[in-house]
């Protein structure tokens, strides 16, 4: 009998009030305004994952990693992958190329003087490696990354290639390196690929809808890659005035996230992206 598909596991790490839907709303001049509970739901979530054994791969903010150290060391002490999700959440469609370049090796050189360790994988905030900003993928080959995990296979009215590949594939190489790319978890239904197993969609969809995702991924011998953030964890996060959509999007599914979550670390293998990147890269599955 064939090993079991292990799956990529990971957490995008920044404070509540730094995610997209706050654009525009809450300033980065006015974060200080607003109380820090990334920490304690990163805790959570190591403590969950201590329970059942699992690694997993974090995608920490360089601007968080320099507010909150002790979290990056706990979570490199701990064996998880620490990884990049950029310095400040902007989006990679709001940046140059140079301010792109900038803003990841500035970020990439936080987690790796904090977390004594080589970074080998990138998110974008908010998925945004989109059509029109391809370039960013030779960007992170250049700057010394092996894997991105920022291409989400869907139509979506901030982010998404519904044209790009749904499982783990090269997306750039040069001089005999490669980037391999993670795509956003979808499940193909009705000749539709259709989000899962991850973020809003881990939160407000039934918990069998992403468990279908990774059980079908699975028997195809494919890994699925599902994400969240810490404060999709968060029961006391704080409300702040949204238009109706913007509000379920952020706050929805919150209360049972938790048992969401433990559901699937008890049905299904996990594993960091970085562990399956270099699998990978060396030939093997």
């Amino acid at each position: 009998m064939a090993d079991p598909v292990s799956n990529a596991l990971s957490f995008d790490v920044e404070e509540w009030f730094q995610a997209e839907v706050f654009a525009g709303r809450i300033p980065p001049a006015r974060w200080g305004e607003f109380e820090s509970r990334c920490g304690p739901q990163t805790e959570f979530i190591l403590g969950l994952l201590g329970e059942r054994g699992v690694r997993a791969t974090f995608f920490v903010l360089g601007l968080v990693a320099e507010r909150l150290p002790s979290l990056v060391r706990r979570i490199a002490d701990a064996g998880h992958e620490l990884a990049c999700h950029g310095y400040d959440h902007t989006m990679i469609t709001r940046q140059t190329p140079e301010e792109f370049r900038d803003d990841v090796r500035r970020a990439k050189a936080v987690l790796e003087d904090l977390g004594g360790t080589a970074v080998a994988g990138y998110r974008a905030p908010t998925f945004s490696v989109t059509a029109g900003t391809r370039w960013a993928l030779d960007v992170l080959l250049e700057s010394g990354f092996l894997y991105d995990a920022s291409v989400y296979p869907i139509r979506h009215d901030r982010y998404g290639i519904p044209s790009a590949p749904r499982f783990p594939h090269v997306a750039a190489e040069r001089g005999g390196r490669r980037l391999w790319e993670f795509p956003g978890p979808t499940l193909r239904l009705a000749g539709m690929t259709l989000p899962a197993a991850g973020g809003g969609y881990l939160r407000l969809f039934p918990c069998r809808w992403s468990r279908m995702a990774i059980r079908r991924a699975n028997r195809a011998g494919r890994p699925l890659t599902v994400f969240a953030h810490p404060w999709e964890f968060d029961e006391g996060l704080p409300v702040f005035p949204l238009p109706r959509l913007a509000r379920l999007r952020h706050y929805g599914g919150i209360r049972g996230n938790a048992r969401k979550l433990r559901r699937l670390l008890g049905e299904f293998r996990f594993e960091p992206l970085g562990a399956i990147a270099r699998r990978l890269e060396g030939g093997g599955r």
